[in-house]
Protein backbone atom coordinates (compact mmCIF):
# COMPACT_ATOMS: atom_id res chain seq x y z
CA UNK A 1 0.00 0.00 0.00
CA UNK A 2 1.10 3.50 -0.77
CA UNK A 3 -0.65 6.14 0.99
CA UNK A 4 -1.44 9.52 -0.37
CA UNK A 5 -3.36 12.85 0.47
CA UNK A 6 -7.25 12.14 -0.37
CA UNK A 7 -9.52 9.62 0.67
CA UNK A 8 -8.42 5.89 0.51
CA UNK A 9 -5.20 4.61 -0.26
CA UNK A 10 -3.57 3.31 -3.77
CA UNK A 11 -3.10 -0.24 -3.92
CA UNK A 12 -1.63 -2.52 -6.60
CA UNK A 13 -2.94 -1.70 -9.58
CA UNK A 14 -5.13 -4.78 -11.52
CA UNK A 15 -4.74 -3.76 -14.65
CA UNK A 16 -3.79 -0.03 -16.81
CA UNK A 17 -7.58 1.39 -16.43
CA UNK A 18 -7.63 0.29 -12.84
CA UNK A 19 -4.29 1.93 -12.15
CA UNK A 20 -5.16 5.23 -13.40
CA UNK A 21 -8.46 5.59 -11.51
CA UNK A 22 -6.83 4.83 -8.58
CA UNK A 23 -4.38 7.28 -8.42
CA UNK A 24 -3.87 10.18 -6.67
CA UNK A 25 -4.29 13.79 -8.55
CA UNK A 26 -1.86 16.23 -9.24
CA UNK A 27 -3.81 19.03 -7.16
CA UNK A 28 -4.49 16.28 -4.29
CA UNK A 29 -0.28 16.18 -4.29
CA UNK A 30 0.58 19.55 -4.01
CA UNK A 31 -2.65 20.85 -1.97
CA UNK A 32 -1.51 18.93 0.33
CA UNK A 33 2.42 19.36 0.28
CA UNK A 34 1.86 22.92 0.53
CA UNK A 35 -1.39 23.36 2.85
CA UNK A 36 0.57 24.76 5.43
CA UNK A 37 2.92 28.14 5.56
CA UNK A 38 6.48 28.00 6.76
CA UNK A 39 9.54 30.25 6.61
CA UNK A 40 10.37 28.88 3.20
CA UNK A 41 7.28 29.81 1.63
CA UNK A 42 7.23 33.04 3.62
CA UNK A 43 10.34 34.05 1.67
CA UNK A 44 9.49 32.87 -1.25
CA UNK A 45 6.39 35.07 -0.84
CA UNK A 46 8.54 37.68 0.19
CA UNK A 47 10.95 37.94 -2.70
CA UNK A 48 7.74 37.16 -5.24
CA UNK A 49 6.22 40.14 -4.35
CA UNK A 50 9.40 42.43 -4.32
CA UNK A 51 8.83 42.47 -8.78
CA UNK A 52 5.36 44.53 -8.28
CA UNK A 53 7.02 46.87 -5.83
CA UNK A 54 9.70 47.97 -9.37
CA UNK A 55 6.74 47.76 -11.54
CA UNK A 56 4.72 50.07 -10.17
CA UNK A 57 7.56 52.36 -9.89
CA UNK A 58 8.16 52.03 -14.15
CA UNK A 59 4.29 52.31 -14.18
CA UNK A 60 3.72 55.78 -13.08
CA UNK A 61 7.41 57.24 -12.90
CA UNK A 62 6.26 59.65 -15.74
CA UNK A 63 4.08 61.32 -13.78
CA UNK A 64 6.74 62.89 -12.01
CA UNK A 65 9.46 62.77 -15.01
CA UNK A 66 7.13 64.22 -17.36
CA UNK A 67 4.85 66.66 -15.76
CA UNK A 68 4.29 70.47 -16.84
CA UNK A 69 6.23 72.41 -14.44
CA UNK A 70 4.67 76.23 -13.24
CA UNK A 71 5.94 79.36 -14.47
CA UNK A 72 6.03 83.06 -13.55
CA UNK A 73 6.48 86.25 -15.36
CA UNK A 74 10.23 87.62 -15.26
CA UNK A 75 8.51 91.18 -16.51
CA UNK A 76 5.44 92.11 -14.23
CA UNK A 77 5.03 95.29 -15.94
CA UNK A 78 4.45 93.52 -19.54
CA UNK A 79 0.77 93.48 -20.09
CA UNK A 80 0.72 90.39 -21.98
CA UNK A 81 2.39 88.61 -19.51
CA UNK A 82 -0.53 87.72 -16.32
CA UNK A 83 -0.86 85.36 -13.93
CA UNK A 84 -2.75 83.04 -16.04
CA UNK A 85 -0.63 83.68 -19.42
CA UNK A 86 -0.53 81.22 -21.81
CA UNK A 87 3.20 80.93 -23.35
CA UNK A 88 2.12 79.21 -26.54
CA UNK A 89 0.84 82.74 -26.99
CA UNK A 90 4.01 85.04 -26.01
CA UNK A 91 6.34 86.26 -28.72
CA UNK A 92 8.69 84.75 -27.16
CA UNK A 93 9.66 82.97 -23.32
CA UNK A 94 12.02 86.12 -22.35
CA UNK A 95 9.16 87.31 -20.82
CA UNK A 96 8.23 84.18 -18.47
CA UNK A 97 10.48 81.66 -16.79
CA UNK A 98 10.49 77.91 -15.26
CA UNK A 99 9.84 77.77 -11.25
CA UNK A 100 12.35 75.21 -10.96
CA UNK A 101 15.56 74.34 -13.11
CA UNK A 102 15.38 73.54 -16.58
CA UNK A 103 16.20 69.84 -16.09
CA UNK A 104 13.67 69.17 -13.35
CA UNK A 105 11.25 67.77 -16.07
CA UNK A 106 11.75 66.43 -19.28
CA UNK A 107 8.22 68.98 -20.43
CA UNK A 108 10.96 71.77 -19.57
CA UNK A 109 14.42 70.00 -21.03
CA UNK A 110 13.24 69.89 -24.49
CA UNK A 111 10.87 72.47 -24.47
CA UNK A 112 7.56 70.68 -24.80
CA UNK A 113 4.98 73.51 -23.17
CA UNK A 114 3.53 74.41 -27.01
CA UNK A 115 3.95 70.54 -28.22
CA UNK A 116 0.46 68.95 -28.75
CA UNK A 117 -1.29 66.73 -27.21
CA UNK A 118 -0.08 63.52 -28.73
CA UNK A 119 3.87 64.06 -28.66
CA UNK A 120 3.12 65.18 -24.79
CA UNK A 121 1.58 61.33 -23.96
CA UNK A 122 3.80 60.08 -26.38
CA UNK A 123 6.37 58.55 -23.40
CA UNK A 124 3.35 57.47 -21.28
CA UNK A 125 1.86 55.96 -24.51
CA UNK A 126 4.79 54.12 -26.03
CA UNK A 127 5.78 52.28 -22.41
CA UNK A 128 2.20 51.28 -22.02
CA UNK A 129 2.16 50.36 -25.92
CA UNK A 130 5.43 48.10 -25.19
CA UNK A 131 3.70 46.30 -22.07
CA UNK A 132 1.01 45.04 -24.57
CA UNK A 133 3.43 43.86 -27.32
CA UNK A 134 5.80 42.57 -24.44
CA UNK A 135 2.96 40.80 -22.79
CA UNK A 136 1.61 39.17 -25.97
CA UNK A 137 5.18 38.18 -26.99
CA UNK A 138 6.63 37.12 -23.92
CA UNK A 139 4.19 35.74 -21.83
CA UNK A 140 3.25 32.31 -23.47
CA UNK A 141 7.63 31.36 -22.95
CA UNK A 142 6.15 30.92 -19.53
CA UNK A 143 3.69 28.41 -20.13
CA UNK A 144 6.03 26.47 -22.60
CA UNK A 145 10.14 26.76 -22.14
CA UNK A 146 11.30 29.17 -19.85
CA UNK A 147 8.62 28.95 -16.84
CA UNK A 148 7.61 31.29 -14.44
CA UNK A 149 10.33 31.89 -12.86
CA UNK A 150 12.92 32.51 -15.58
CA UNK A 151 10.82 35.20 -17.28
CA UNK A 152 10.32 37.02 -14.13
CA UNK A 153 14.08 37.42 -14.33
CA UNK A 154 14.31 37.93 -18.17
CA UNK A 155 11.39 40.53 -17.84
CA UNK A 156 13.21 42.33 -14.46
CA UNK A 157 16.54 42.63 -17.05
CA UNK A 158 14.44 43.76 -19.93
CA UNK A 159 12.83 46.40 -17.59
CA UNK A 160 16.00 47.89 -15.58
CA UNK A 161 18.28 47.94 -18.05
CA UNK A 162 15.70 49.77 -20.21
CA UNK A 163 14.86 52.52 -17.63
CA UNK A 164 19.13 52.71 -16.85
CA UNK A 165 19.59 54.05 -20.28
CA UNK A 166 16.05 56.07 -20.37
CA UNK A 167 18.40 58.39 -18.32
CA UNK A 168 20.77 58.83 -21.02
CA UNK A 169 17.67 60.40 -23.58
CA UNK A 170 18.71 63.22 -25.42
CA UNK A 171 15.14 63.93 -27.11
CA UNK A 172 11.56 63.22 -26.85
CA UNK A 173 11.88 60.43 -29.55
CA UNK A 174 14.23 58.50 -27.97
CA UNK A 175 12.93 58.74 -24.08
CA UNK A 176 9.62 57.20 -25.68
CA UNK A 177 11.36 54.15 -27.76
CA UNK A 178 13.43 53.67 -24.28
CA UNK A 179 10.69 53.90 -22.39
CA UNK A 180 8.78 51.26 -25.03
CA UNK A 181 11.50 48.66 -23.91
CA UNK A 182 11.00 49.27 -20.69
CA UNK A 183 7.13 48.45 -20.60
CA UNK A 184 8.19 45.89 -23.15
CA UNK A 185 9.98 44.08 -20.26
CA UNK A 186 7.05 45.40 -17.87
CA UNK A 187 4.49 43.52 -19.25
CA UNK A 188 4.72 40.32 -18.00
CA UNK A 189 6.60 40.83 -14.06
CA UNK A 190 2.69 41.25 -12.27
CA UNK A 191 1.88 38.28 -14.59
CA UNK A 192 4.65 35.76 -13.71
CA UNK A 193 4.74 37.13 -9.87
CA UNK A 194 1.14 36.19 -9.18
CA UNK A 195 1.00 33.45 -11.00
CA UNK A 196 4.01 32.05 -9.42
CA UNK A 197 2.64 32.79 -6.29
CA UNK A 198 -0.48 31.13 -6.56
CA UNK A 199 1.23 28.02 -7.57
CA UNK A 200 3.76 28.00 -4.52
CA UNK A 201 1.00 27.82 -2.07
CA UNK A 202 -2.02 25.45 -1.35
CA UNK A 203 -5.57 26.79 -1.84
CA UNK A 204 -5.89 28.12 2.02
CA UNK A 205 -2.84 30.77 1.95
CA UNK A 206 -3.28 31.00 -2.24
CA UNK A 207 -5.72 34.55 -2.54
CA UNK A 208 -3.69 35.74 0.85
CA UNK A 209 -0.35 35.48 -0.48
CA UNK A 210 -1.49 36.99 -3.85
CA UNK A 211 -2.21 40.31 -1.26
CA UNK A 212 1.57 40.30 -0.35
CA UNK A 213 2.19 41.71 -4.15
CA UNK A 214 -0.83 44.10 -4.29
CA UNK A 215 0.62 45.45 -1.24
CA UNK A 216 4.14 45.69 -3.02
CA UNK A 217 2.70 47.67 -5.64
CA UNK A 218 1.39 49.78 -3.46
CA UNK A 219 4.74 50.59 -1.52
CA UNK A 220 6.14 50.87 -5.14
CA UNK A 221 3.82 53.39 -6.46
CA UNK A 222 3.91 55.45 -2.56
CA UNK A 223 7.57 55.65 -2.69
CA UNK A 224 7.65 57.83 -5.92
CA UNK A 225 5.89 61.00 -4.33
CA UNK A 226 8.74 60.80 -1.52
CA UNK A 227 11.36 59.98 -4.06
CA UNK A 228 10.24 63.07 -6.86
CA UNK A 229 10.23 65.36 -3.21
CA UNK A 230 13.36 64.77 -2.56
CA UNK A 231 14.46 64.92 -6.13
CA UNK A 232 12.34 68.08 -6.73
CA UNK A 233 14.76 70.90 -8.57
CA UNK A 234 17.06 68.24 -10.01
CA UNK A 235 17.03 66.41 -13.24
CA UNK A 236 14.06 63.98 -13.79
CA UNK A 237 17.07 60.92 -14.65
CA UNK A 238 18.50 60.82 -11.28
CA UNK A 239 14.48 59.18 -10.62
CA UNK A 240 15.19 56.74 -13.71
CA UNK A 241 18.33 55.83 -12.11
CA UNK A 242 17.58 55.54 -8.64
CA UNK A 243 14.53 53.45 -9.82
CA UNK A 244 16.06 51.06 -12.14
CA UNK A 245 19.59 50.12 -9.92
CA UNK A 246 17.70 48.34 -7.19
CA UNK A 247 15.72 46.23 -10.08
CA UNK A 248 19.09 45.01 -11.15
CA UNK A 249 19.77 43.90 -7.71
CA UNK A 250 16.25 41.84 -7.29
CA UNK A 251 16.86 40.23 -10.41
CA UNK A 252 20.00 38.38 -8.89
CA UNK A 253 18.06 37.63 -6.08
CA UNK A 254 15.50 36.02 -8.21
CA UNK A 255 18.07 33.79 -10.18
CA UNK A 256 19.63 33.01 -6.73
CA UNK A 257 16.42 32.20 -4.54
CA UNK A 258 13.35 31.98 -6.12
CA UNK A 259 12.00 28.12 -6.70
CA UNK A 260 9.76 27.30 -9.87
CA UNK A 261 6.26 26.77 -9.84
CA UNK A 262 6.14 22.79 -8.59
CA UNK A 263 2.94 22.60 -10.98
CA UNK A 264 4.68 23.72 -14.20
CA UNK A 265 7.73 21.46 -14.02
CA UNK A 266 5.20 18.64 -13.37
CA UNK A 267 3.55 19.71 -16.62
CA UNK A 268 6.75 20.03 -18.30
CA UNK A 269 7.64 16.26 -17.35
CA UNK A 270 10.38 17.98 -15.24
CA UNK A 271 8.79 15.43 -12.13
CA UNK A 272 12.53 15.08 -10.52
CA UNK A 273 12.97 18.96 -10.09
CA UNK A 274 9.00 19.29 -9.21
CA UNK A 275 9.79 16.89 -6.75
CA UNK A 276 12.83 18.85 -5.24
CA UNK A 277 10.64 21.81 -5.14
CA UNK A 278 7.97 20.64 -2.95
CA UNK A 279 10.49 18.95 -0.53
CA UNK A 280 12.37 22.22 -0.25
CA UNK A 281 8.83 23.86 0.59
CA UNK A 282 7.30 21.60 3.36
CA UNK A 283 8.21 18.59 5.84
CA UNK A 284 6.71 14.87 6.08
CA UNK A 285 5.18 16.57 8.80
CA UNK A 286 2.76 19.00 6.66
CA UNK A 287 1.65 15.85 5.19
CA UNK A 288 0.01 12.25 5.67
CA UNK A 289 2.83 10.64 3.30
CA UNK A 290 6.25 11.22 2.38
CA UNK A 291 6.98 12.04 -0.91
CA UNK A 292 8.27 9.49 -2.96
CA UNK A 293 9.57 8.84 -6.32
CA UNK A 294 6.91 6.11 -6.68
CA UNK A 295 4.02 8.75 -5.32
CA UNK A 296 5.41 11.43 -8.09
CA UNK A 297 5.70 8.97 -10.74
CA UNK A 298 1.98 7.84 -10.28
CA UNK A 299 0.88 11.30 -10.20
CA UNK A 300 -1.98 11.44 -13.66
CA UNK A 301 -0.55 14.41 -15.66
CA UNK A 302 -1.53 14.93 -19.06
CA UNK A 303 1.48 16.08 -20.42
CA UNK A 304 1.21 15.88 -24.35
CA UNK A 305 -1.83 18.19 -23.78
CA UNK A 306 0.63 21.29 -22.11
CA UNK A 307 4.12 20.21 -23.81
CA UNK A 308 3.00 21.95 -27.07
CA UNK A 309 4.80 24.75 -28.70
CA UNK A 310 6.05 28.42 -28.22
CA UNK A 311 2.15 29.56 -28.68
CA UNK A 312 0.40 26.60 -27.58
CA UNK A 313 -1.36 27.79 -24.72
CA UNK A 314 -2.61 30.64 -26.68
CA UNK A 315 -4.23 27.58 -29.44
CA UNK A 316 -5.76 25.72 -25.91
CA UNK A 317 -7.66 28.92 -25.01
CA UNK A 318 -9.05 29.53 -28.63
CA UNK A 319 -10.05 25.97 -29.03
CA UNK A 320 -12.53 25.61 -26.17
CA UNK A 321 -15.62 28.28 -26.48
CA UNK A 322 -15.77 28.41 -22.72
CA UNK A 323 -12.08 29.56 -22.02
CA UNK A 324 -13.21 32.13 -25.12
CA UNK A 325 -16.18 32.92 -23.04
CA UNK A 326 -13.88 33.56 -19.94
CA UNK A 327 -11.13 35.06 -21.51
CA UNK A 328 -13.30 37.77 -23.55
CA UNK A 329 -15.07 38.86 -20.19
CA UNK A 330 -12.47 39.22 -17.80
CA UNK A 331 -10.67 41.19 -20.35
CA UNK A 332 -13.28 43.62 -21.23
CA UNK A 333 -13.46 43.95 -17.62
CA UNK A 334 -9.82 44.34 -17.29
CA UNK A 335 -9.65 47.14 -20.21
CA UNK A 336 -12.25 49.42 -17.86
CA UNK A 337 -10.32 48.90 -14.71
CA UNK A 338 -6.93 49.20 -16.39
CA UNK A 339 -8.36 52.85 -17.68
CA UNK A 340 -9.13 53.71 -14.25
CA UNK A 341 -6.16 52.46 -12.68
CA UNK A 342 -3.68 53.63 -15.15
CA UNK A 343 -5.35 57.02 -15.99
CA UNK A 344 -6.71 58.78 -12.88
CA UNK A 345 -3.16 59.01 -11.58
CA UNK A 346 -2.08 60.43 -15.07
CA UNK A 347 -4.53 62.86 -14.85
CA UNK A 348 -4.53 64.39 -10.79
CA UNK A 349 -2.51 67.77 -13.07
CA UNK A 350 -6.16 68.70 -14.20
CA UNK A 351 -7.42 68.76 -10.62
CA UNK A 352 -7.50 71.69 -7.95
CA UNK A 353 -5.29 69.97 -5.86
CA UNK A 354 -1.33 69.77 -5.18
CA UNK A 355 0.29 66.98 -7.43
CA UNK A 356 2.38 65.91 -4.71
CA UNK A 357 -0.30 65.65 -2.30
CA UNK A 358 -2.86 64.02 -4.57
CA UNK A 359 -0.31 61.45 -5.96
CA UNK A 360 0.40 60.68 -2.10
CA UNK A 361 -3.39 60.00 -1.44
CA UNK A 362 -3.90 57.89 -4.43
CA UNK A 363 -0.99 55.64 -3.38
CA UNK A 364 -2.39 55.50 -0.09
CA UNK A 365 -5.70 54.68 -1.12
CA UNK A 366 -4.25 51.40 -2.72
CA UNK A 367 -3.25 50.18 1.20
CA UNK A 368 -6.81 50.23 2.66
CA UNK A 369 -7.87 48.55 -0.78
CA UNK A 370 -5.23 45.42 -0.47
CA UNK A 371 -6.31 45.08 3.30
CA UNK A 372 -10.26 45.27 2.29
CA UNK A 373 -9.09 42.30 -0.34
CA UNK A 374 -7.26 40.70 2.26
CA UNK A 375 -10.53 40.14 4.40
CA UNK A 376 -13.54 40.13 1.43
CA UNK A 377 -11.76 37.81 -0.89
CA UNK A 378 -12.17 34.99 1.93
CA UNK A 379 -15.40 35.89 2.34
CA UNK A 380 -17.32 37.52 -0.65
CA UNK A 381 -18.15 36.36 -3.95
CA UNK A 382 -15.73 37.32 -6.51
CA UNK A 383 -18.45 37.68 -9.04
CA UNK A 384 -20.57 40.49 -6.95
CA UNK A 385 -17.78 41.69 -5.14
CA UNK A 386 -16.14 42.77 -8.43
CA UNK A 387 -19.45 43.68 -10.05
CA UNK A 388 -20.16 46.08 -6.96
CA UNK A 389 -17.02 47.97 -7.02
CA UNK A 390 -17.03 48.85 -10.90
CA UNK A 391 -19.90 50.51 -10.37
CA UNK A 392 -19.42 52.17 -7.45
CA UNK A 393 -15.40 53.30 -9.13
CA UNK A 394 -17.67 54.66 -12.53
CA UNK A 395 -20.59 56.87 -10.58
CA UNK A 396 -17.44 58.51 -8.35
CA UNK A 397 -15.56 59.04 -11.48
CA UNK A 398 -18.33 60.81 -13.36
CA UNK A 399 -19.05 62.86 -10.51
CA UNK A 400 -15.34 64.15 -10.38
CA UNK A 401 -15.67 66.13 -13.57
CA UNK A 402 -18.69 68.89 -11.56
CA UNK A 403 -17.26 72.17 -10.82
CA UNK A 404 -18.46 74.70 -8.77
CA UNK A 405 -17.56 76.10 -5.68
CA UNK A 406 -18.56 73.02 -3.31
CA UNK A 407 -18.46 70.42 -5.82
CA UNK A 408 -14.62 72.05 -7.09
CA UNK A 409 -13.31 70.90 -3.34
CA UNK A 410 -15.10 67.29 -3.24
CA UNK A 411 -13.40 66.59 -6.80
CA UNK A 412 -10.43 65.00 -5.08
CA UNK A 413 -12.82 63.18 -2.61
CA UNK A 414 -14.95 61.80 -5.12
CA UNK A 415 -11.51 60.58 -7.12
CA UNK A 416 -10.25 58.59 -4.47
CA UNK A 417 -13.29 56.71 -3.66
CA UNK A 418 -13.26 55.71 -7.30
CA UNK A 419 -9.52 55.28 -7.67
CA UNK A 420 -9.99 52.80 -4.24
CA UNK A 421 -12.61 51.45 -5.82
CA UNK A 422 -10.92 50.71 -9.12
CA UNK A 423 -7.50 49.29 -7.47
CA UNK A 424 -10.01 46.72 -5.10
CA UNK A 425 -11.80 45.42 -8.86
CA UNK A 426 -8.41 44.95 -10.64
CA UNK A 427 -6.92 42.85 -7.23
CA UNK A 428 -10.39 40.82 -7.59
CA UNK A 429 -10.46 40.56 -11.07
CA UNK A 430 -6.81 39.39 -11.34
CA UNK A 431 -7.45 36.73 -8.51
CA UNK A 432 -10.56 35.72 -10.29
CA UNK A 433 -8.81 34.82 -13.46
CA UNK A 434 -6.48 32.92 -12.12
CA UNK A 435 -8.86 30.53 -10.99
CA UNK A 436 -10.79 30.45 -14.31
CA UNK A 437 -8.23 29.13 -15.78
CA UNK A 438 -5.98 25.36 -15.42
CA UNK A 439 -2.44 25.47 -14.76
CA UNK A 440 -1.53 24.72 -18.46
CA UNK A 441 -2.85 28.25 -20.02
CA UNK A 442 -2.36 30.17 -16.92
CA UNK A 443 -0.38 32.52 -17.29
CA UNK A 444 -1.30 32.92 -20.97
CA UNK A 445 -4.61 33.96 -19.73
CA UNK A 446 -3.61 36.13 -17.46
CA UNK A 447 -0.90 37.88 -19.05
CA UNK A 448 -3.70 38.58 -22.03
CA UNK A 449 -6.06 39.76 -19.09
CA UNK A 450 -3.06 42.36 -18.31
CA UNK A 451 -2.70 43.51 -21.50
CA UNK A 452 -6.33 44.18 -21.71
CA UNK A 453 -5.95 46.27 -18.36
CA UNK A 454 -2.64 47.94 -20.00
CA UNK A 455 -4.57 48.55 -23.56
CA UNK A 456 -7.16 50.73 -21.06
CA UNK A 457 -3.78 52.28 -19.53
CA UNK A 458 -2.37 52.73 -22.93
CA UNK A 459 -5.50 54.98 -24.03
CA UNK A 460 -5.44 57.28 -20.88
CA UNK A 461 -3.06 60.13 -21.27
CA UNK A 462 -4.17 60.80 -24.68
CA UNK A 463 -7.59 61.61 -22.92
CA UNK A 464 -6.09 63.10 -19.90
CA UNK A 465 -3.87 65.13 -22.19
CA UNK A 466 -7.16 66.48 -24.61
CA UNK A 467 -9.83 66.46 -22.44
CA UNK A 468 -8.36 67.61 -18.95
CA UNK A 469 -10.90 66.74 -15.87
CA UNK A 470 -13.25 65.95 -18.66
CA UNK A 471 -11.58 62.41 -18.98
CA UNK A 472 -12.76 61.35 -15.37
CA UNK A 473 -16.23 61.12 -16.94
CA UNK A 474 -15.00 59.09 -20.05
CA UNK A 475 -13.20 56.37 -17.04
CA UNK A 476 -16.49 56.57 -15.50
CA UNK A 477 -18.63 55.30 -17.90
CA UNK A 478 -16.37 52.87 -19.33
CA UNK A 479 -15.35 50.79 -16.17
CA UNK A 480 -19.25 50.54 -15.12
CA UNK A 481 -20.21 49.53 -18.97
CA UNK A 482 -16.93 46.93 -18.91
CA UNK A 483 -18.05 45.54 -15.35
CA UNK A 484 -21.09 44.61 -15.65
CA UNK A 485 -20.22 42.13 -17.90
CA UNK A 486 -18.73 40.27 -14.99
CA UNK A 487 -22.23 38.40 -14.35
CA UNK A 488 -21.31 36.04 -17.64
CA UNK A 489 -18.73 34.55 -15.37
CA UNK A 490 -18.78 30.94 -13.15
CA UNK A 491 -18.17 31.30 -9.30
CA UNK A 492 -14.76 30.15 -8.45
CA UNK A 493 -14.88 30.89 -4.57
CA UNK A 494 -13.84 27.95 -2.30
CA UNK A 495 -13.20 25.98 -6.22
CA UNK A 496 -9.73 24.36 -6.54
CA UNK A 497 -7.43 24.50 -8.74
CA UNK A 498 -7.38 22.63 -12.04
CA UNK A 499 -4.09 21.78 -14.15
CA UNK A 500 -5.57 20.53 -17.48
CA UNK A 501 -8.35 21.91 -19.88
CA UNK A 502 -10.09 18.59 -19.98
CA UNK A 503 -10.05 18.81 -16.05
CA UNK A 504 -11.26 22.58 -16.41
CA UNK A 505 -13.85 21.37 -18.78
CA UNK A 506 -15.29 18.22 -16.70
CA UNK A 507 -15.17 20.67 -13.55
CA UNK A 508 -17.66 23.10 -15.24
CA UNK A 509 -20.09 20.83 -16.48
CA UNK A 510 -20.18 19.62 -12.91
CA UNK A 511 -21.48 22.78 -11.89
CA UNK A 512 -23.74 23.12 -15.16
CA UNK A 513 -25.54 19.76 -13.88
CA UNK A 514 -25.95 20.44 -10.36
CA UNK A 515 -27.52 23.56 -11.41
CA UNK A 516 -30.01 21.45 -13.86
Amino acid sequence: MTPYCGTGTVSEPESHETEKNHLPSLDSLIECSLKSFGWHQFLQALLVSIAWFFDAQQTFITIFTDFNPSRHCTNPTDPSCTSAFDVCRLPGNTSWAYDLPKGSSTVSDWGLECTNSLVKGLPASSFFIGCLLGGLILATLADSSLGRKNLLLLSGLIMSLSSLLTALSTDVWMYSALRFFSGFGRGTIGTCSIVLSSELFGKEWRSRVGMAGFLSFTLGFLSLPGMAYLNQGSSWRNLYIWTSVPTVFYCVLVHLFIRESPRWLFLKGRKEEALATLKSLTSSRDCSYSLSENLLYAVQVEDEQCAGNLFYAVKLLLENKWAIRRLCVVMTVGFGTGMVYYGMPLGLDNLSFNLYTSVTLNALAELPSTLSIFFLIARFNRRSSLLAFTALSGCCSVLCILKGRIWGRLQIGFELISFFSGCTALDILLIYTLELFPTCVRNSAMSMVRQAVVFGGALSPMLVAAGGAVSFGVFGFVIWVCGVFVVMLPETKDGRLCDTMDEEEQKERNKTNIVL
